[in-house]
């Protein structure tokens, strides 16, 4: 067999041999059947290997070149994708329909930029930021709208050089990013996905394929690209995680974000927390439950307007968790000590940290703590929310319409 070291020779010899035979394949795909010709899992394993002379199973982030082409572009609002993603793309501009035909007429790749303001609809190059990803088109869709889906696979970053719209849609001069050879750190790997997990099982992500990923690979930044496509971030954070070309700190950043104990309570929080603690004391109930916590937050100060913006009668709810912990918490009072906090309400604290990390706060406010009370489904305290009419639903809309009264 020849030389691995000529595989990107192969590649292009195959290709050109299958043009012949009228069979079209693009040229990522012409590499990634070479790198399995030559017992290699995929062309990033074999492109790390070209690069540091060795053979092992390590899989890096990008290939480690940094040529420059020309590619049909299509700019993103409110999403980053990472690499190693699979996603659907709804789009319905017509430069943007324009690029997508003419990348399935070509090799199915194109760029995917991601936009600074999701509110420009005529997005120039300044309007775009510098890190984008190189896509490979899986499958188009046209719906009845006249809107298109298309399924993407996402192969690497690359840096955009250009960016414009031209007679066949948005099109991108993008260079390739290198990364290097995959780097293993597995103190750091341990730690992040422990955390992870956690993350997933407070979100409820059914996500039973990662774990097995995670099992098989040392590559830190495959790890963290996989954890940051799942996390619910805002899009600057998610934007400085694809742009942070290192993957030991990429990962640490992650693991940062993942660490809720550095996201303290802010100081109305902790004032509405400890009386939370308070009123379970008053009564000597043993532990501190959610309804003591929601009682508590009827008087927040972030929490207490979100409320009433969803049209609930504070006084009604306040008697409603009264009358709750009066009497159906008699039976546990205690004779000496003080009320510790449920696990129910040991979740919520964590789910809140979540909620602020989520949505840039950075401390826990009392409107976290009222969103990360609604995952306790079987609760009396998301019960008597119910009879008030507040959902999350209309918590969330509450939240949009206040944030925009805040901005005037």
């Amino acid at each position: 067999m020849r030389d691995f070291r000529d595989a990107k020779a192969m590649a292009q010899t195959l290709r050109e041999t299958l043009t012949t035979k009228a069979v079209t394949i693009s040229h990522s795909e012409s590499l990634e059947l070479v790198s399995r010709m030559l017992g290699v899992a995929d062309w990033n394993t074999l492109s790390a290997m070209l690069q540091t002379g060795r053979r092992d199973t390590l899989v890096p982030i990008a290939r480690p070149i940094s040529s420059t082409a020309v590619y049909p572009a299509v700019p993103l609002r409110d999403f980053v994708p990472f690499p190693g993603a699979t996603f659907p793309l709804f789009v319905g501009r017509e430069n943007t329909v324009l690029a997508l035909n003419h990348a399935f007429e070509g090799e199915r790749e194109m760029v995917c930029a991601i936009q600074r303001d999701a509110t420009v609809d005529e997005p120039q190059f300044a309007d775009l930021c510098e890190i984008g990803v190189l896509v490979q088109l899986v499958e188009l869709e046209r719906l009845q709208d006249g809107s298109i889906r298309v399924l993407t696979r996402v192969l690497r970053r690359v840096a955009l050089r250009s960016f414009a719209a031209q007679s066949s849609g948005y099109r991108s001069e993008a260079s390739e990013l290198p990364e290097g050879a995959p780097v293993d750190s597995p103190e750091l790997i341990r730690r992040a996905i422990q955390r992870f997990e956690d993350y997933a099982a407070t979100h409820g992500l059914l996500v039973p394929d990662i774990w097995l990923f995670f099992d098989q690979t040392h590559d830190v930044g495959r790890i963290a690209d996989t954890m940051a496509m799942r996390m619910k971030l805002p899009i600057k954070d998610k934007y400085e995680l694809l742009a942070l070309l290192d993957p030991v700190k990429r990962l640490e950043k992650i693991d940062g974000l993942l660490d809720v104990s550095s996201r303290p309570f802010g100081a109305a929080y902790a004032a509405t927390r400890r009386r939370a603690l308070a009123l379970a004391d008053q009564r000597r109930h043993q532990f501190a439950t959610l309804e003591h916590l929601l009682l508590a937050l009827t008087e927040d100060g972030d929490a207490a307007p979100i409320l009433q913006a969803c049209n609930a009668d504070l006084g009604v709810l306040r008697q409603n968790l009264t009358d709750y912990l009066d009497k159906e918490l008699a039976h546990t009072v205690i004779e000496t000590g003080t009320a510790a906090p449920t696990v129910a309400f040991r979740r919520v604290d964590r789910r809140a940290a979540l909620h602020a990390q989520e949505v840039g706060n950075p401390a826990v406010t009392g409107t976290n703590a009222l969103v990360a009370l609604f995952p306790e489904t079987r609760s009396p305290a998301a019960r008597l929310l119910a009879e008030q009419g507040v959902s999350r639903w209309r918590v969330d809309k509450a939240i949009v319409r206040n944030a925009g009264e805040d901005k005037r």
